[in-house]
């Protein structure tokens, strides 16, 4: 097997080195576009000095410069009113390189990204970060699809300080610097996006789920590390931005196509991959300009899954790790995304623009889950013993079984319509917007067909030796006979929710001279985010007619988890479910008063409006020195509606809900002081203090409350939770290099006040009467608490180099990689601090790739570590997701001018996804995983 793999090693250095040869010798091509304040220069001069050659852009401000041998050049720029400009480019054999040059001033924003986006490369979007006043990183699409990101997700987290929460195989939740995806925000071309799946890590129904975005919808990615005024102030650890494509510079029309195929080897599977984006200018002086893209991507992966619990009975004598039960989970999911939009601009001159923005993504999964239950420990204390003939097994002698068919359905989906403009006069600048967006999860059914063995087994098990595969012997039968089970129970749940904002933003820019910097000014602005959300939960159980099982089924038994075990016959998905919709009479509802009660706990409303203001100025003091400073102010005013639970005492039933609203407003200002200093024309110094803010979560501050006089417990949200506020403290120290290289090193506290989470409290009184009738002692209340203080602090490395300096064809080589370490700490219980939920103490990326001439091939490894994931009554109950290390890789190759090729291949290390009772990896509750994914298909462009 070793020089099996050897062999193909060999073959593929062989392959490569061949390709890239061919290449060696060839010229290189350099392009690009002049602009000043972001608007095309005609006839600007551009020339390379060492070779004495110039040409004059174009009416789009563009330019070529062909046939150029390789080496390193001085790039001048030279256009009437301005000063000239010089940088340095390297052109590698074989190459077209892009280098876009701003007049004007070294500042480039994100609207420079904007209008760049479609074709951006490495080097553009690293100056962007380099001259920005404030900590930014960008990862523009061209490196997106380096690698096999399917989603906005999994493509942001290939950058420094970002950690990623999974599910069904795709990254969908972004934790920055060690702090939750509730605590961060996200934007789509500059407004803010809604929350859509409302699973979210922590529970605060706030995090922006990423992989309903598909990555053929972006232009550029950017994370925001240190906010400035002009910036929504509602991000802890930073804000993530999606800047939609727009049409390229210097084109009057473009079409981009991709075609793609796949494999997911864990089912057999197959992938549908497809995205169209197009546009281009028109009208007098092509003053107009149009974009429309659609992405789609379907896939059906399959999932193989355990899971189980403990009994954590070891106070009473009960052996440690017994179990409480232990579930076979075989998964199939299918998952159809779509992503559309387009954006309409008029641009009649230099100084005028407007624009109009639209745009929907989201996906529609169907999911089918076969599982197998044993349920154990039903004897209680005292009945598991320790199995004679293993000192690592148990025997259970009072176990069942249950067999379940969950066919459930959900869209998520996410729309974003925006108008705008900006107007430049003479002595100041103004732009504004004004957008709504809409936020859904909708989950039409949700059927759970339960199957019964009437049978109690005695079942010997260890799950001591290898943890990763507990293993069970069943000593008086078969337990997966189908012949023995009936039909037990059925349940169907619905749920929905919707988000919607509506957002309106004005602000003026003001050139300033007092220290006659080219890129001083004063800005200040107004805005509005008004926000409404509602969602509603129904519950439906049911009886079930005593039918035999053997009825349902479909195909062989299933054998799964990589053979390790027997999950029984396959249910019949379709059949069952239309036999339940036939045959309402057959399943009479078995409680209409706990379905009742989920009802009325899952229905809730919340008002959100946040108005703000804001001043800030940028200016240069010194040569080489920048600051930007100024202050935000927000005011938000909220209602947030729920229910009042009540349980009758002596039933133990539900007896009532009262509906309840409570209103809430607060004020906060948000300072921040932001210095940049050049050392050198490409070393950067940075040193920054902002101040941000993350809204308690929907859930958290509801006023719904669950009154259990019976076992003494109340359940609540707690709408006197107060936001959670950061002091942000940040050093950096940043070394640009070429072809969009760096190497930077960045220290950041986050000094956090009023941090939330869960809360126990005892021996609290309630009045015997009214809702809380039949309270007879000091109550236990389950609810959520402000912190005083707690923090994340951490370490920044990051490093990307293309080693151009090598001979021939070992030029293309080059290497990326990133560090992020975070320690944190809160007192998430009284006396006890620990780190934070969601952070994970180290977080890595390496990259090793080749990109050279037409060839370029990556190879990408992501590390993220173990972190709390679920807080529990003590530190030995504590959820955690521990560490995972996935391996990516992404190839293309360049036919010609219009055609390209590309595979990928996705977890190739078939990365399992776990989670453990406790730290420890020796007490796993979950632990699945999902075989690799191949994907290959061909891009056109015109």
């Amino acid at each position: 097997m070793a020089r099996k793999y050897a062999g193909s090693i060999l073959v593929g250095v062989v392959t490569l080195t061949g390709a890239t040869m061919v290449h060696a010798a060839a010229p290189a091509t350099l392009k690009g576009v002049v602009e000043n304040d972001h608007h095309p220069v005609a006839g600007a001069s551009v020339s390379l000095s060492e070779l004495g050659r110039s040409v004059t852009t174009g009416s789009a401000g563009e330019f070529e410069i062909g046939n150029v041998e390789p080496g390193d050049y001085t790039l001048v720029v030279n256009a009437t009113g301005q000063s000239a400009v010089q940088q340095k480019v390297s052109l590698n054999a074989g190459q077209a390189i892009e280098q876009d040059v701003e007049l004007g001033g070294s500042t480039k924003t994100l609207q420079g990204l904007r209008v760049t986006a479609q074709t951006t490369p490495l080097d553009v979007a690293r100056g962007i970060q380099q001259d920005a006043p404030n900590l930014i990183n960008v990862q523009p699409a061209t490196e997106i699809r380096k690698l096999p990101d399917v989603n906005a997700g999994e493509a942001v987290r290939r950058l420094p300080g970002i950690s990623l929460e999974s599910d069904t195989g795709e990254g969908r939740f972004v934790n920055i610097r060690g702090l939750d995806a509730d605590l961060n925000g996200a934007t789509f071309g500059g407004v803010r996006l809604p929350p859509t799946n409302v699973a979210s890590p922590m529970g605060g129904g706030r995090a922006v789920a990423f992989d309903s975005i598909p990555t053929g919808l972006i232009g550029a990615i950017t994370v925001t590390k240190t906010n400035t005024p002009d910036q929504d102030a509602e991000a802890l650890g930073g804000t993530i931005e999606i800047t939609p494509k727009q049409v390229p510079p210097g084109k009057d029309r473009f079409l981009e196509v991709e075609v793609g195929t796949g494999y997911e080897s864990l089912r057999s599977t197959g992938i549908q991959d497809y995205m169209v984006s197009g546009g281009g200018r028109f009208g007098a002086n092509n003053a107009f300009s149009f974009i429309g893209t659609v992405a789609y991507y379907e896939d059906k992966r399959g999932v193989d899954d355990i899971e189980g619990s403990y009994a954590d009975d070891q106070a009473n004598g009960t052996p440690d790790k017994v179990m409480n039960d232990f579930e076979q989970r075989y998964y199939q999911y299918n998952r159809r995304r779509l992503g559309y939009g387009g954006e309409l601009d008029y641009q009649p001159d230099e100084d005028n623009r407007w624009y109009a923005r639209y745009f929907d993504a989201g996906y529609t999964e169907s999911v089918h889950r076969q599982r197998l239950t044993y349920n154990m420990f039903g004897g209680g204390t005292g009945s598991v013993t320790i199995d004679p003939s293993n000192p690592n097994g148990f025997i259970d002698p009072n176990v069942t079984f249950d067999k379940t068919l969950r066919d459930e359905k959900e869209t998520i989906d996410t729309r974003v319509a925006t108008i705008g403009g900006e107007n430049h006069f003479q002595d100041f600048k103004i732009d504004y917007l004004l957008a709504s967006t809409w936020g859904t999860y909708d989950k039409p059914f949700d059927y759970n067909s339960t199957f019964s063995n009437p049978n109690t087994f005695t079942v010997a098990y260890d799950n001591i030796s290898d943890p990763r595969y507990p293993r069970f012997n069943a000593l008086n039968g078969n337990p997966i006979d189908p012949s023995a089970y009936t039909f037990a129970g059925m349940q169907n749940s619905t749920q929905y929710s919707h988000d919607q904002e509506h957002t309106g933003a004005f602000n003026v820019t003001i050139p300033t001279s007092l220290f006659e910097g080219s890129d001083e000014n004063v800005k200040f602005g107004v805005s509005a985010r008004q926000r409404d959300r509602n969602e509603s939960i129904t519950s439906f159980s049911a009886n079930a007619p005593a039918l035999p099982m053997t009825q349902f089924i479909t195909g062989s038994p299933i054998t799964f988890y990589n053979g390790h075990y027997q999950n029984g016959p396959n249910l019949n998905v379709e059949q069952l479910r239309n036999f339940f919709v036939s045959n309402p009479g057959l399943f009479p509802e078995s409680d209409p008063l706990a379905d009742a009660q989920a009802a009325a706990q899952g229905a809730s409303n919340g008002k959100e409006d946040v108005y703000a203001l804001y001043t800030q100025y940028q200016f240069t003091p010194v040569d080489k020195l920048g600051i930007l400073t100024g202050v935000r102010w927000e005011r938000t005013l909220a209602t947030y509606g729920g229910n009042q639970i009540l349980i009758d005492p002596t039933t133990g039933a539900f007896a009532g809900a009262t509906p309840i609203a409570v209103k809430n407003s607060y004020n906060n200002f948000f300072p921040t002081v932001q210095l940049r200093y050049e050392l050198d024309e490409s070393l950067i110094g940075r040193a920054v203090y902002s101040k941000t803010i993350a809204r308690p979560g929907f859930n958290q501050v509801t006023p719904s409350t669950l009154i259990d006089p019976a076992a003494d417990n109340v359940t609540q949200g707690n709408p006197n939770l107060k936001p959670t506020t950061s002091d942000n403290f940040d050093l950096s120290l940043e070394y640009y290099l070429n072809d969009g290289g760096i190497a930077s090193v960045g220290l950041f506290d986050k000094e956090l006040s009023n941090y939330i989470i869960n809360k126990e409290e005892v021996g609290v009184a309630f009045p015997n009467n009214g809702l809380f009738a039949g309270f007879t002692s000091a109550a236990k209340v389950f609810t959520f608490g402000n912190l005083n203080s707690a923090y994340a602090r951490g370490i920044e490395l990051n490093y990307q180099q293309k080693f151009t300096m090598l001979p021939g064809w070992l030029a293309g080589f080059g290497m990326g990689t990133n560090y992020t370490y975070v320690d944190s700490s809160g007192e998430i219980r009284p006396g006890e601090h620990i780190q934070l939920p969601s952070t994970s103490r180290n977080t890595g990326n390496l990259s090793f790739f080749y990109d050279l001439g037409d060839l370029n091939v990556n190879l990408g490894a992501y590390y993220v570590s173990k972190n709390i994931f679920g807080v529990g009554s003590s530190a030995a109950t504590d959820i955690w997701s521990q560490a995972r290390f996935s391996l990516d890789l992404g190839a293309s190759y360049v036919i010609d001018d219009q055609w390209s090729v590309f595979f990928n291949a996705k977890n190739l290390t078939d990365t399992r996804l776990k989670f453990t009772e406790g730290p420890g990896a020796d007490r796993p509750i979950q632990r699945e995983f999902y075989g690799q994914t191949y994907t290959a298909g061909v891009r056109f462009k015109l």
